[in-house]
């Protein structure tokens, strides 16, 4: 399990260094700016009082502690900024087929209070914005991440026309783990093989049955051996192909995909910084081979 998050040790420093990474990649790029996410979305998915307490910075100590820092004015407006960012790369892969938000992914945001370093749930924002406002009718939510997407299962269950997908390594943050439309839990230390196997086995029925016509990707780098808050062993080489595998699944039916940035956690900043540029950079890669 991963420690309860305390207050002020998030490291937001990782979201600039990926900047720099992706940069000074040599990739060709274009980078947008987000609009901030209007209030009222936000408050479709989240409790309005939760909604006003964060935009105001007054969010009660207790709530921080279990996001894991202040909720400052500066927090506030970036939170707001994050979330349009994922329904923004949503908008524009509609149009380029791949789009990347190289911040946010914050799963374990709940219905009235933020938790696990996640203020608003942009995965889950995004997602009905989208439908609601018909740039999307079915969308399938795939989940990554090393640790289960409780939030986004709790805020969009009930619906039909959203699919979420969590696969994540079953003894890690949260305990209690809330219900998605299908969870995948992974023993401990599971690697490169054994996981993409089960990728295999799972992502193409669902792409079948399900028929999104969007695909929202929550794309952490903490399943990666290395990962201080992980408990799976992808290498470098694994996460490049389950990256790829996700944007060609997606791709090869014509399907639109937009990733966030998910978790990734560690000592070196830099290291961290360098295996989500890589993630983004991979997918980018894969989605120029089915526009070509």
């Amino acid at each position: 399990m991963a420690p309860a998050p305390e207050r002020g040790t998030f490291k937001f420093d990782k979201y600039y260094l990926v900047m720099e990474e992706l940069r000074g990649s040599g990739a060709a790029m274009t980078e947008h700016a987000p609009q901030p996410m209007p209030r009222d979305w936000l408050a479709q998915i989240h409790c309005p009082d939760y909604v006003d307490s964060v935009l105001s910075a007054n969010v009660p100590y207790e709530k921080e502690r279990r996001i894991g820092f202040p909720v400052t004015a500066h927090i506030a407006s970036r939170v707001q900024h994050t979330n349009g960012g994922t329904w923004g790369a949503a908008i524009l892969a509609r149009r380029t087929g791949y789009a990347a938000n190289s911040a946010a992914g914050s799963h374990h945001a709940l219905h009235d209070t933020g938790a696990g370093y996640c203020v608003f749930n942009d995965l889950a924002v995004a997602a009905n914005r989208l439908i609601a406002e018909g740039d999307a009718q079915r969308i399938l939510i795939v989940d990554l991440d090393v640790h289960q997407g409780d939030g986004t299962a709790s805020l969009l269950a009930g619906r039909n026309d959203v699919f979420t997908l969590s696969v994540h390594a079953e003894k890690n943050f949260p305990v209690r783990k809330a219900r998605s439309s299908l969870d995948i839990g992974l023993p401990d230390n599971l690697g490169d093989d054994a996981y993409m196997t089960e990728l295999q086995r799972i992502l193409p029925p669902i792409f079948d049955d399900f028929a999104p016509d969007m695909v929202l990707y929550q794309a952490g780098v903490d399943p990666h051996m290395d990962d201080r808050l992980g408990r799976l062993a992808l290498s470098d080489n694994g996460l490049e192909t389950r990256d790829r595998l996700v944007v060609r699944m997606a791709r090869q039916r014509g399907l639109p995909i937009a990733s966030a940035l998910g978790g990734g956690y560690g000592k070196d900043q830099q290291a961290v910084a360098a295996r989500h540029a890589r993630s983004m950079l991979a997918m980018a890669d894969e989605n120029m081979k089915w526009n070509e």
